[in-house]
């Protein structure tokens, strides 16, 4: 189980990381839905990955994380679709 953790967490985490690189670079803004997919994404699979080794504080770190970026992907949605 171990080795799957750190699989997972290590894709999730180099998920995150080429978002920020992206936006450092001016390549992805924050709005882009592309960046906050990756930071969804990357952060789910963070917390996935914290939660299979036991480590709260991370697991919370990245739920909210991933929370923050589900949010925004829906508030984007209903901003695009409004009349």
């Amino acid at each position: 189980m171990e080795d799957a953790a750190t699989f997972i967490g290590s894709l999730g985490v180099t998920l995150l990381l080429l978002a920020f690189l992206l936006n450092v670079a001016r390549r992805l803004q924050t709005e882009n839905v592309l960046y906050i997919s990756l930071n969804l994404v990357g952060a789910a699979l963070a917390c996935l990955s914290s939660y299979l080794i036991d480590f709260l504080p991370f697991v919370v770190l990245e739920g909210v994380w991933a929370l923050v970026a589900a949010v925004a992907l829906v508030r984007r949605a209903r901003a695009r679709y409004r009349p």
